[in-house]
Formats: structure tokens, sequence, C-alpha cells
């Protein structure tokens, strides 16, 4: 097979034309590095090649654009990176970002851990499934969580001043305050204990 055209196109790609025919838009820039030009003979292990080399540089590339942003947890940059290219592109490219120390899943665990308990003010256990969600290990994320010292009672004393105090004179208004914390992770026990500095009134399980 012979290379018979190659023309610049937006993005940082290039067209590839083959035998006289439009054949594939490759990265630029992995042309170059593989001296592919015009006039070239190309067989088909060679062009398979170069495609692998040209996909896992654009899906590099996709990846260093969305951690100049935020981070990310290895798993949660993997599934967005794949959303443009295939997941083998993706998952070589995140693993070389990992190895730059670009991706820290530890990293990662230990900053959104310290957001979900101190600003969102998740309970300990909410926080551990977030951070599950987030494609980080079970087992870091129970020990990343439990490393962070932080006052539940007070977490569940901020949640009630800002959202239920005004409304715990009936039982309707407790029954919800009680039933948003109980969704955020916050045991009953717990609940119940910080709920009686707010009212005289008996407590029943709900």
């Amino acid at each position: 097979m012979k290379i018979t055209a190659i023309e610049p196109k937006r993005k940082g790609l290039s067209a590839l034309y083959i035998d006289g025919e439009f054949a594939l838009k490759l990265d630029t820039e992995t042309l170059l590095s593989h001296r592919i030009d015009v006039g070239n003979e190309i067989d088909d292990e060679k062009l398979k090649e170069v495609i692998d080399s040209s996909n896992t540089k654009r899906a590099k590339d996709k990846a260093m654009w969305l951690i100049s942003y935020r981070d990310y947890s290895k798993k949660e940059l993997i599934e967005k990176v794949a959303k443009d290219s295939s997941l083998e592109s993706a998952r070589k490219a995140v693993k070389r970002l990992e190895e730059l120390g670009l991706v820290n899943d530890e990293r990662y665990a230990l900053r959104y851990a310290h957001d979900l308990l101190n600003l969102k003010r998740l309970s300990k256990s909410g926080a551990v499934r977030k951070l599950i969600e987030k494609g980080i290990d079970r087992d870091l994320a129970k020990d990343t969580v439990d490393s962070i010292d932080i006052d539940m009672s007070e977490n569940i004393r901020a949640i009630i001043n800002k959202k239920y105090a005004k409304n715990l004179n009936d039982e309707k208004g407790k029954r919800r305050c009680v039933s948003g914390l109980l969704r955020l992770g916050y045991s009953y026990s717990d609940i119940k204990s910080v709920l009686n500095e707010f009212t005289d009134s008996c407590f029943y399980d709900y």
C-alpha cells in the first residue's frame, strides 16, 4: 500500500490517503513521529501501529485537558476519555498519567472525602459510598474516610440549623428532618441524640 496524500485537518488531525483513496484521520504529530510521508509504502502491521499510537495520543490529550479543570479518579477518567476513544486507548493514556503522578486515587480520595465531610456534611458511611461511586476502591475509600477526624454530631447540628430547625415544632417537620439525615448516612441514634438539643419532645423510632 502506498501513501498518496496527507491533508491537514482541524483539531490536530490529518487525513491519510492510501492508494488514491481516503483511509482515515490520524493525529498529525503521530504521523510525523512515525515518519509517515507521501510516497511511502505502508503495510497492515505498520498502519495498525500508527493507528494505535494516534488513538493513545488523542486519548492522552483528552485526559490532560480534563484534569486541567479538576481532579478525577482513575476509573472516572478512563470512562470520560473512552467516550471519544477506544477503552484500550483510554486505559493506556490514563495509566501513563498515573505513572507521571498526574492521576492519583489516594490523593483524589483524600481531597474529595474532606469536601464530602466538611462542606457537604455527609456522614462517614455516606462519604465512603460517594467515593466508591467515583471509582475508588472500597478499602481505600473506607481507610481514607476513617483517617479524617471530624465530629459527626457537629455535622448533624449544622445541617439541622441550616435546613430543619424552624420546622421542628411538629411531627411532620421532625420526620422530614430525620429522613433527610438518614439519607445522608447518619444513624438514627446519632440523629436522635442531637435532635434532643432542639426539642423537648420524646422521640420514637421512625
